[in-house]
């Protein structure tokens, strides 16, 4: 008798693991938009050239989306702004995972240089990290790679600890200790053995540290010590427009606004539907 054996097809396996998982697909699916509609939607008008003569302008007509006090078309620098912040958020978030896990896989190790790495951990986060972030980025300019500093430090900590937790409850394991009886070093196991154990939890994580992201950058560009102007951020928009509410300017706000909530919403959905999937599995 003659035994067969099916392959499951690779679409089909995505369609299961993925497409199975309203989170990733409606979370991930918002987020491919708004990176696509930031790189390809052609803008009406120049984001960084505002027109004297078109000064606040209400939504409708040539102007989408109205104009603000300076005559900048509202829509244009909304979805110019998402080249700038959302790369921003994403990038940060990655290097926050990496240099996280890194950290956290070392002090895993027994002895008494990870506790005392965690109580040096403990006591940088009894800090409130926005505001350290905001003094950082104060002194030292505003330049994007100031910005990536202030997410990393507020995002990091998260990690360390959460890979941490992670490592050590993954020494005890057998498949750790087999790995060990057969010779492989330290390093050979946190790295080759133990980190693609973790990247479950950091894949999860990684989506909410760059919601976080999301909402760190239009903080410190709401309080102007981000991407220094003309370049547009949802943050320095929200700024620029808050004084506009009492007049009835509303879609000086909303529409920054709007991109802020939905990028985040998107990136939380992304980050519950991983969750949810590695949890069936």
């Amino acid at each position: 008798m003659t035994e067969t054996t099916t392959t499951t097809p690779p679409a089909r396996r995505w369609r299961r693991h993925v497409a199975g998982t309203p989170g990733i697909v409606i979370g991930g699916g918002v987020l491919v938009l708004m990176i696509l509609a930031a790189y390809l939607l052609p803008l009406p008008f120049s984001p960084t050239k505002p027109d004297p003569t078109a000064t606040l302008q209400a939504p409708g007509g040539a102007h989408w989306l109205g104009t603000d006090l300076n005559g900048f078309d509202v829509f244009s620098r909304m979805i110019a702004a998402g080249r700038r912040d959302l790369p921003l958020a994403l990038g940060g978030a990655v290097i926050s995972l990496v240099v996280g896990a890194v950290i956290g896989l070392l002090i895993s190790r027994k002895g008494k240089f990870g506790e005392r790495a965690m109580r040096v951990l403990d006591a940088f986060q009894s800090f409130p990290l926005i505001v350290l972030s905001v003094t950082i980025v104060s002194f030292s300019g505003n330049a994007i790679q100031n910005v990536i500093y202030a997410i990393v430090i507020i995002n990091v900590p998260r990690f360390i600890r959460l890979v941490r937790s992670e490592a050590l409850a993954l020494r005890e394991s057998r498949y750790i200790e087999a790995a060990h009886a057969i010779g492989a070093g330290p390093t050979r196991v946190m790295f080759r053995h133990m980190l693609p154990n973790v990247l479950d939890v950091c894949l999860v994580q990684v989506s909410l540290a760059a919601a976080n992201a999301v909402i760190v950058i239009a903080a410190l560009n709401f309080l102007g010590v981000g991407v220094s102007p003309p370049t547009p951020t949802w943050g320095s928009m929200i700024q620029a427009g808050a004084g506009g509410i009492a007049l009835g300017n509303w879609w000086l706000v909303a529409a920054p606004g709007v991109a802020v909530f939905v990028a985040v919403a998107a990136l939380n959905l992304l980050a519950d539907g991983i969750q949810r999937r590695f949890s069936d599995e």
